[in-house]
């Protein structure tokens, strides 16, 4: 009996007690092993958590399963903002020495090591990880005469990602990142902020960041999203709730002037997302570029989402945009052969998309990512082409030249080594003449991975009629090298 009130006092001595700040916390247990030690020394640095008297209530030595017992719960609720280095490798011959009890007990001991990997990571010092990609393009027109993927000859080595990463916890409520990289074809600090732990729960990031809601909402899976995924200048704020979270940043945009009649301007945007249970999620999301009184671009959408099991899903998106006096000017030629200007001022387009994805898993033999989208005249995206995934412009950043866009995406992966991989983009052309047809873009790929971090991809692609552009067309073959470290 007395045991078993020892076993539950361990228990309460470290899961639910203050910080103790006596020298010895455990002070009424035998000291006949290094592990008391080892524990008194966690616990007096408040590493681990004791009685606010510092007392044990046994009055006999634990045994080695109790002992194990208490190491399992120390590491669970482990305040890493006040370990060190050495208070890991206290914890690790801790685990080591009471694997078997652990065993025993039914506590993974591969889990507590990969616990203890993750105290350990984040410790001290700087954290670095990396990304490097090389391409190899082979393309059949020459750039100047006629070529959409190279910007030489017919052939470019590309080296276009290598990316260093670093990141350091300054205390338990700032971290600061940072990210070199080429940014054409210099070598320059792509990111650079700070992480912050605000009061209420609210997280501040400050600097040069990143942000992406349409990743969030996992609205696209080709090459970029349509309005975020943009690096930014500026603050950024997220608070989380019991359904889901909000956020709100606020950016200046002010290092373009080399680019003839740029204008400096603040950004700024508003998101809200609810997960009303595991199947069904919906957000809220608006920015604007506080450009001038007649030049402002604002864009909102609304994004919902239906999982009906862990394999299949359903998503959709309503964009409105508000383009002030923006307009899309294109010239094309009718069926007459006369040059026709045409001069969109439709200044509040608007698109719809909706996705179906489905896993592997649910198929067995393929991953299938259907997406449609029905697009106003003079919608346009503000980061890059949705689907310009190989270097060419398929239907670039204008997407009101289309009526709708139709894009499907299969994967299959045979193996841990070994995938294929196959895309179709089909975009019927919104306007009718002699030098204008609908865009097709399709590819075909295999993916092989030498080892977990270093892959080879081989891919063809081919576009027709280039953003509308009849007689547009261009194929590639490209291998990729991928690196992450």
């Amino acid at each position: 009996m007395k045991k078993m009130l020892a076993l539950v006092a361990v228990v309460a001595l470290v899961a639910f007690a203050a910080p103790a700040f006596a020298a010895n916390p455990f002070m009424d247990v035998p000291m006949n092993h290094w592990a008391y030690d080892a524990v008194g020394q966690l616990a007096a640095r408040g590493v681990v958590s004791g009685y606010p008297d510092g007392s044990y209530k046994g009055n006999q030595p634990m045994t080695r399963y109790e002992m194990a017992s208490l190491v399992a719960r120390a590491l669970a609720v482990v305040d890493m903002n006040k370990a060190s280095k050495q208070d890991v490798e206290m914890l690790k011959k801790l685990v080591v020495e009471f694997k078997d009890e652990l065993d025993a007990l039914g506590v993974k001991v591969d889990k507590l090591d990969s616990r203890v990997a993750v105290l350990e990571e984040n410790l001290g010092g700087w954290k670095f990880w990396g990304e490097f990609r090389f391409d190899a393009k082979f393309a059949d027109e020459e750039a100047g005469k006629g070529g959409l993927y190279t910007t030489g000859s017919d052939t470019d080595f590309d080296l276009n990602r290598y990316r260093i990463w670093m990141r350091k916890k300054v205390d338990d409520k700032v971290t600061f990142t940072a990210r070199l990289g080429n940014s054409d074809g210099n070598v320059a600090w792509q990111r650079y902020y700070i992480d912050v732990a605000m009061p209420w729960d609210i997280s501040m990031t400050a600097g040069q960041y990143i942000f992406d809601w349409e990743d969030d909402d996992a609205l696209y899976t080709d090459n970029d999203a349509r309005f975020t995924d943009r690096g930014q200048k500026g603050f950024y704020f997220d608070k989380a709730f019991s359904m889901g979270n909000f956020a709100a940043y606020v950016s200046r945009v002010d290092d373009k002037e080399d680019v003839k009649d740029f204008k400096d301007f603040y950004e700024f945007g508003a998101r809200a997302k609810f997960n009303f249970n595991e199947k069904f999620w919906m957000s809220g999301n608006y920015i604007k570029k506080d450009i001038d009184l007649n030049e402002d671009e604002s864009v909102w959408w609304a994004a919902l989402g239906v999982n009906f099991n862990e394999n299949w899903a359903v998503r959709g998106a309503y964009y409105q945009m508000d383009l002030g006096t923006a307009a899309l000017s294109y010239t094309i030629k009718n069926k007459a052969g006369e040059e026709v200007v045409i001069d969109s001022t439709k200044d509040d387009p608007a698109a719809w998309q909706v996705i179906l994805d489905v896993k592997q898993e649910a198929l067995g033999f393929t991953s299938v990512w259907a997406e449609y989208m029905d697009i106003d005249e003079n919608f346009r995206a503000w980061t890059d082409g949705p689907w310009d995934n190989y270097g060419a412009k398929v239907t670039g950043k204008y997407l009101g030249l289309y009526d709708n866009v139709l894009f499907v995406n299969l994967n299959q992966k045979w193996s841990d080594k070994w995938s294929t991989f196959q895309r179709y983009l089909s975009g019927s052309a919104r306007y009718d003449g002699i030098d204008v047809d609908d865009t097709t873009n399709w590819t075909v790929g295999v993916k092989y991975y030498y080892t977990p971090a270093l892959s080879f991809e081989l891919a063809y692609d081919k576009i027709e009629n280039s953003q509308t552009e009849k007689g547009a067309d261009d194929n590639i073959i490209r291998l990729r090298t991928h690196v992450v470290f």
